[in-house]
């Protein structure tokens, strides 16, 4: 059955998407953005460049929509130091493995000539957020940009950039970490000054799923690049913490350390970042198969009871839309803001990560190692 779905959303939802107007970016649709390079449109690429037999020309073809023939992303501002828009360079380095053309080297490089390398940094090491974010970092910043940090790494054969990397990673666990729970903390400020920050510890107060399911996947692609064991036991840590706060239907709640507050409900997007990562740590080699059933187990229940398969296209439910920290809208971090976000269907925050726990999947059941 979740063959059968991953089929119809590309052939029936993704491919048909128009790359300037993608039918999964939801926030576009809700608050009629203009179109532009962003994470959630590059998560789906980087989903699709995961599967079997990847679409290439369809993913080509939507790339080349924001990046020009000199490598430039005229949408992105690399000034805005914004993480989120260090994603799509993964899908980048891999466009140029594939077909050598060089505008995909140019891009990739400007990523980290002009973001990356400029990025302000906590007093610890690790980047901002964003500019709007000063001295914050938030848990999804590991999988936005850490990846993409160290590959740029390997390619370039620099020990100081991996390195900087492992550290940063480190370091997320250093300062957001709970001890009790073994989950992690959505944001970090380093001044202890903004309204959501404890005056003590700089900390956001609840442990958000989605984000959570970022750090995984980020630790997970992560070991998948270096090896480096500190790595690898932050993963096995945080899997362990999340099985343990899995529903008995094998889901995760909207605040996986909150079941007993009314109006928590079991989150799609963020089980599915956990499923991946636990097929994944089990291939390689750093989880027993109990983590990777888990994982499969998650999967086939947001299959089976999530996605609504009575029309040609599937639609996935339980998809918070979006959570965040401070901003305009004075995201205070409390549990009954992450419990009043919107709650959508077909979103790519969904959909991408379905897309990858699959091709995981397949790997398991296959016994690819």
């Amino acid at each position: 059955m979740t063959d059968l779905i991953v089929n119809k959303y590309i052939n029936k939802f993704i491919l048909t998407s128009e790359p300037l107007n993608p039918k999964w970016n939801r926030e576009n649709y809700i608050f009629r953005k203009q179109p532009k390079w962003n994470y959630m449109d590059n998560c789906m690429m980087r989903a699709l460049l995961m599967q079997e037999n990847p679409p290439i020309d369809y993913i080509v073809k939507f790339i080349d929509s924001y990046v020009d023939d000199d490598g430039v992303i005229p949408t992105m501002n690399p000034l805005d130091f914004n993480l989120d828009n260090v994603c799509g360079g993964m899908n980048l380095i891999k466009l140029y493995e594939l077909t050598g053309k060089e505008k995909y080297r140019l891009a990739y490089e400007k990523i980290y000539n002009q973001q990356l390398l400029n990025q302000p940094r906590l007093e610890c090491g690790n980047f901002w957020h964003k500019a709007i974010y000063p001295h914050q970092m938030w848990l999804d910043g590991v999988y936005m940009a850490l990846p993409f940090l160290a590959s740029y790494g390997v390619i370039r054969n620099d020990e100081t950039i991996i390195a900087d990397t492992i550290k940063q990673a480190v370091n997320v666990r250093k300062y957001m970490r709970d001890s009790n729970t073994g989950l992690y903390y959505h944001g970090y400020d380093e001044t202890k000054s903004m309204f959501w920050a404890d005056k003590n510890t700089g900390l956001s107060s609840q442990f958000w799923l989605r984000s959570n399911g970022w750090l995984c996947a980020g630790l997970a692609d992560l070991y998948e690049i270096t090896a480096v064991q500190a790595v690898g036991d932050m993963l096995t840590e945080l899997l362990t913490a999340l099985v343990n706060r899995l529903t008995p239907e094998n889901m995760l709640l909207q605040l996986p350390a909150r079941p007993e507050l009314a109006g928590n409900y079991p989150e799609t997007s963020g089980t599915l970042l956990f499923a991946y990562s636990a097929m994944k740590s089990h291939r390689l080699g750093l989880s027993d198969e109990s983590v990777a059933n888990f994982g499969e187990s998650a999967l086939e229940t947001v299959t089976d009871k999530y996605i609504d398969k009575s029309s040609d296209i599937p639609v996935m439910k339980n998809i918070c839309l979006m959570g965040g920290l401070g901003g305009t809208n004075k995201r205070d971090g409390s549990a009954e803001y992450y419990l009043s976000e919107r709650i959508i269907e077909n979103d790519a925050k969904g959909i991408a990560p379905y897309l990858m726990a699959a091709a995981e999947m397949n790997k398991f059941q296959n016994k690819v190692i």
